[in-house]
């Protein structure tokens, strides 16, 4: 074999390639917490802790993706939602959503069936009650771009029941434009409650764009429809740029449909 001869890279690879940094965190609710009170999780890889601003930065990229450009500040207690939650294998791109939430790398590599996430088997977190209290402030603002992140910060707090009510208080309401972003985050809230199916048909119906061509993939994936996958994965990486841990996490999704 020629020493030319392209390789395929690997998962280990793949997944160290979008979390090949940290940043450092220098907008005010963003900092990182002080070495001892990071969790270090375990891992066989190379893994590094979650930067709350580096994820904070992930989860805007998804905002201005689905049109809502006036979303500029974190919600409370931010960074200890990131820090405290638990990793994840299946993920939507969605408000309060960061690929570095995928960091359990020998589940994946190691799994002999991707599976969507179960209802019932996550706990609130424990800043779940101030989180609530300011995603119903929000709520009685009716300024929608801030309502789909309460929601959002609801689903990443494990408020489901919570953010579901704020979604059918709101369902009727909401402005044209911010449509597709907002059935984005009801479907999402459905895939992380352990309602895969019919949060996968609602993206398959929602207008096409780099958030909801990965979150069509990704379904498909876990949902064991690799074929299908496979064309929307591809055309989600051919949507997300390259400096983007999204598109990262597209190609590992792709490289597990393609196994």
């Amino acid at each position: 074999m020629s020493q030319d001869t392209p390789v395929q890279s690997n998962l280990t690879e793949l997944l160290a390639g979008y979390l090949s940094h940290r940043t450092l965190a220098h907008a005010e609710g963003l900092a990182s917490l002080e070495p001892e009170a990071e969790v270090l999780p375990y891992e066989a890889g190379p893994v590094q802790p979650i930067d709350a601003k580096l994820a904070w930065d992930e989860t805007l990229y998804v905002a201005a993706s689905v049109g809502l450009t006036s979303v500029a500040s974190p919600p409370p207690h931010w960074s200890s939602l990131v820090a405290a939650h638990e990793p994840v294998v299946a993920l939507a791109c969605a408000l309060g959503n960061f690929p570095q939430m995928v960091r359990h790398f020998h589940t994946i590599l190691q799994s002999t069936g991707l599976r969507p996430p179960v209802a019932g088997t996550s706990r609130p977190s424990m800043a779940a009650t101030e989180v609530l209290d300011w995603a119903r402030k929000v709520a009685a603002s009716k300024q929608y771009p801030q309502l789909l992140l309460a929601i959002g910060t609801l689903r990443l707090a494990k408020q489901f029941d919570d953010a579901a009510k704020l979604v059918q208080s709101h369902d009727d309401s909401v402005p044209a434009g911010l449509r597709t972003a907002w059935d984005n985050e009801k479907a999402a809230l459905a895939w992380h409650q352990g309602q895969a199916e019919e949060a996968s048909a609602l993206w398959h119906r929602l207008e096409a764009n780099a958030v909801t061509l990965f979150n069509r993939g990704m379904a498909d994936l876990f949902l064991g429809r690799t074929n299908e996958a496979q064309t929307w994965l591809g055309q989600a990486i051919a949507s997300l740029p390259e400096d983007r841990a999204w598109h990262h996490l597209a190609r590992l999704y792709l490289t597990l449909a393609r196994v």
